[in-house]
């Protein structure tokens, strides 16, 4: 097996404020988390911005400033960008931060789907911000929009003429023909690097044997032109994670997939999930890919050709 890249998502769109006072929201809260995910051995750092007075997911170029500089000044891990921001968020607006920053990588959602986060509300009734509950209660009604032509443009506009290669993320197995459709297109290369997303409703359950079915076709429809990692939303992060490096391939962990380090126990940073995934990949026998490293297997355009 090849080295095991880790990827750790620091604040996502989906999370409140409310949920976990360890959540990252100001730009130094982020750029702190990530540089302490990356010394813990996360070589991709999955990066979306959050207004910093109200912990709103933000399109704002200026919220992506407030920690990107701080970031490329703290490490050399692999900055991964969101272009799917939040469902509540127009394409042109889910494009705004990385079109600024041409970041090295971006992650890519590879379809329309339903996105109900809804049932996180759970019995809470003290909110931090007066947008938490109406957000969370809405998603009833919401559709994360990606359609072949929202597709196609992003990987024009940030592949083709910014040079980002992509964390093509497939929430279900349809997922895997549309990115095939694309490769068919001649408009994605290998190395192809594909994050089967697990357990948001709306998307196929974390489950082995929806993983096994996922490897099993990505390994039909792409043969030895792509590499997987997996991310498992919830309380299955470490279990789907540890399945994921078995099977060789790359893991995902984070506050944005999920909130807890253990049952019932929060965890107090993205560091901390870093460090538990790192001794379970290392007690299978795998070894951690440094940044170079996971550049250099991904095919990344180097730190040096970002502009922020």
């Amino acid at each position: 097996m090849s080295k095991i890249i880790i990827s750790c998502a620091i604040t996502g769109s989906i999370h409140t404020p409310s949920m976990s006072p360890h959540l990252p929201v100001t730009g130094p809260q982020i750029a702190e988390q990530a540089i302490d995910a990356a010394e813990a051995g996360a070589a991709i750092l999955h990066l979306h911005a959050r207004d910093p007075q109200t912990g709103k997911p933000s399109s704002e170029a200026r919220d992506f400033m407030g920690f990107l500089p701080v970031v490329k000044a703290g490490t050399d891990a692999i900055v991964n960008l969101t272009t799917g921001g939040s469902a509540t968020m127009t394409i042109e607006q889910r494009l705004a931060g990385p079109l600024m920053a041409e970041p090295e990588m971006c992650s890519l959602n590879m379809g329309t789907m339903n996105f109900a986060l809804y049932p996180m509300l759970g019995k809470r009734t003290d909110w931090l911000h007066d947008w938490e509950e109406p957000f969370l209660r809405a998603s009833d009604d919401l559709v994360f929009k990606n359609t072949p032509r929202d597709i196609a443009n992003v990987l024009r506009l940030m592949g083709q003429e910014r040079g980002a290669r992509f964390e093509f993320e497939c929430y279900d197995v349809g997922h895997l023909y549309m990115l095939r459709h694309f490769v068919d297109r001649g408009l994605i290369d290998a190395p192809i690097f594909i994050q089967f997303v697990m357990g948001v409703l709306g998307g196929i359950a974390a489950e082995p044997e929806h993983l096994t079915h996922l490897k099993k076709t990505a390994d039909t429809l792409f043969g030895a032109t792509y590499t997987f990692s997996v991310l498992a939303a919830g309380r299955q992060q470490m279990a789907m994670a540890a399945m994921a490096a078995g099977m060789g391939g790359h893991v995902r962990v984070g506050l944005e997939d999920n909130l807890y380090i253990s049952r019932g126990q929060l965890a107090v940073s993205n560091a901390q999930q870093v460090e538990k995934i790192r001794s379970i990949v290392e007690a299978l026998g795998r070894e951690v890919a440094t940044p170079p490293e996971a550049r250099a297997m991904l095919g990344l355009k180097g730190l040096a050709a970002v502009a922020f």
